[in-house]
């Protein structure tokens, strides 16, 4: 028996993500915005920070 929520048939839209990309990217220019600011990270756990550190030690930046 399946739940009332779900549905078996895709009723959704699907949204093609090189598309959303450069609707974003016009969007972004049209409103001027050359730069968007990354998370300030003020309320990241200790977890987090590690995982981000070790990342970090291999070159790469997240």
């Amino acid at each position: 028996m399946a739940l009332k929520t779900s549905s078996t048939e895709l009723d959704e839209t699907v949204m093609d993500m090189a598309e959303l990309g450069a609707r974003l990217a016009a969007r972004r220019k049209a409103a001027k915005i050359s730069h968007l600011p990354r998370n300030a990270a003020v309320d990241r756990t200790p977890s987090k920070q590690a995982l981000l550190d070790q990342i970090a030690k291999t070159g790469a930046n997240w």
